[in-house]
């Protein structure tokens, strides 16, 4: 029949096939196998889930992260939009003062020529033009208060005092013009034909206009939003508190990381509050303004912990079932292999003495002679026979012959004691005996020990009486040779326990020629 070559799909399959067979026998053989693997995969799968929570929460904190930062860039384009817008109508403003012509023109003409409609943006609380003495000399609504000085501001000093400011952020004031509305200052310097120091234009920005982009924004229940200037001067927060407006958080140390870098992200515990925030912060460009989103660490991990808390007690829950039921499998497989083994035992084993029956014997035998030809070494066997058995039974009855019996068994376990050696229950009242790696004359010292602490046993009755029993015994040994087998060698003890019996029984005859057997006729 010509070879084939096994496909490799097919070489897979029997490979996963041999791999599961064995798998199996080794589970099968090792039970608690089953328990240990079982909680390793439950341990593992907890594992794999605590490291996907700890990847969920490391993404909530970077989506937070990624929508501050969004957030504040909305915010800082917007107060910079507007700045601009803001800066070009204070540019146009001290443009038209420093006309001398401009004053000449009637009042509706001149204000259109200094004011030009963003001044009538909605969050402008006023556009105003100063004197170099601090009065107010012109408004966009036209309406002048001369008994009003605002020399003693802080934007009218800084651009008093030099001429190169350029564009000035004021802290915040209450307006003295708008019925004490908080408000800050955008100003630019006014220079007369020589340059010298003739006024400032203002344009004054309604708190309200900071704190109404901020409502805009939902950063959570805990969350806070704010735009704070970089000197520390906090100008609209959210949530909203009227008596920190104005105030200085110059020395918190939130802001002085913010004072450090034009831009970032970081989480602290705000000194006002105790709540842990992730402050994300970006200064406004050509402005002293910092934008700060800081929504609370526990509002972006709430819903992280509601699903880490329903994945958790599933993971635990079905992780203690599958450890469960493994522990109940090995437990299982564990009787199992007990029922197995004792099933085992009860095959190979006499039930009456305990000692091994004669499959045990054949099997061991085998074993023996096998290894005593690769080893050159001799194999020693005996044959027990105890001798009137039948007579002591017809007298003493079977249960006093079973305690005789028993009575043997004892004697000669208790005489051949090597882990190698096999004792075995040969059949009705005979015993064997195999000695590996035992000569003749060890055998028959062996022998002589048996047959001696039989006869010195003695054997109670239903009556009190006690009644001797004594053994006859054959020895046989041989080193395997060609030509000679195990059957050989027991037909041999089986002749010896013959004759030992013909000489008068209670002996021990031995010889260590085997030949084949010849048929004889049984002793009574």
């Amino acid at each position: 029949m010509p070879h084939q070559t096994l496909s490799p799909r097919r070489r897979l399959r029997q490979f996963v096939r041999a791999a599961g067979i064995g798998v199996s026998h080794y589970v099968g053989n090792h039970p608690f196998f089953a328990g240990l693997a079982g909680t390793l995969v439950a341990v593992a799968m907890a594992g794999l889930t605590l490291l996907t929570l700890s990847d969920g929460r490391i993404e909530a904190l970077d989506h937070a992260r990624e929508t501050s930062q969004n957030i504040v860039s909305i915010m800082s384009s917007d107060l910079e939009r507007n700045v601009e817008i803001d800066d070009l109508s204070l540019q146009a403003m001290v443009d038209g003062a420093r006309n001398p012509a401009s004053w000449t023109l009637p009042a509706d003409v001149q204000r259109a020529v200094l004011f030009d409609r963003a001044t009538t943006a909605a969050y402008l609380g006023g556009a105003y033009v100063i004197g170099r003495d601090g009065q107010v000399i012109a408004t966009q609504t036209g309406e002048v208060k001369g008994s009003v000085r605002l020399a003693d501001r802080d934007y009218f000093l800084a651009h008093q005092r030099s001429p190169s400011v350029g564009l000035y952020f004021s802290h915040p004031f209450r307006s003295r013009l708008r019925d004490g509305k908080l408000s800050i200052g955008l100003t630019r310097r006014i220079d007369d034909a020589a340059g010298a120091f003739a006024g400032v234009a203002l344009l004054a920005i309604r708190i309200e206009y900071f704190q109404n982009l901020l409502d805009r924004i939902n950063t959570g229940k805990q969350g806070s939003v704010f735009i704070v200037m970089d000197d520390g001067t906090l100008l609209a927060r959210k949530p909203f508190a009227p008596n920190d407006i104005g105030g200085s958080i110059a020395k918190s140390p939130t802001f002085q990381k913010m004072a450090a870098r034009d831009a970032g992200t970081y989480v602290a515990i705000s000194a006002v509050d105790g709540v842990r925030r992730m402050y994300t912060y970006s200064r406004v460009p050509g402005t002293p303004l910092i934008a700060v989103v800081a929504p609370a660490v526990d509002d972006v991990l709430a819903p992280w912990r509601h699903r880490g808390v329903i994945v958790g007690v599933l993971t635990i829950a079905f992780g203690a079932v599958f450890v469960m039921v493994s522990w109940l499998l090995a437990f299982a497989l564990r009787d199992k292999l007990h029922a197995q083994a004792a099933l085992v035992r009860l095959a190979a084993t006499d039930p009456l003495t305990g000692l091994s029956n004669r499959r045990v014997l054949d099997s061991r035998l085998d074993e023996e002679w096998r290894r005593a030809r690769r080893t050159r070494q001799p194999l020693s066997v005996l044959f027990i026979d105890v001798d009137h058995f039948k007579r002591f039974n017809d007298t003493y009855g079977h249960a006093s012959g079973d305690e005789a019996l028993i009575a043997v068994t004892e004697c000669i376990t208790a005489v051949v004691r090597r882990s190698i050696d096999v004792v075995a229950r040969y059949g009705g009242e005979e015993f064997a005996v195999v000695l590996p790696e035992t000569s003749v004359e060890g055998a028959l010292q062996v022998a002589e020990k048996i047959r001696r602490r039989v006869q010195n046993q003695s054997i109670a009755q239903s009556d009190g009486e006690k009644t001797a029993v004594t053994v006859s015994i054959g020895c046989a040994t041989s080193v395997p040779a060609d030509g000679v087998n195990v059957l050989d060698l027991l037909a041999a003890a089986d002749r010896q326990l013959y004759a030992a019996k013909a000489a008068g029984r209670n002996q021990v005859s031995s010889t260590a020629r085997i030949e084949r057997p010849v048929t004889q006729g049984s002793p009574s």
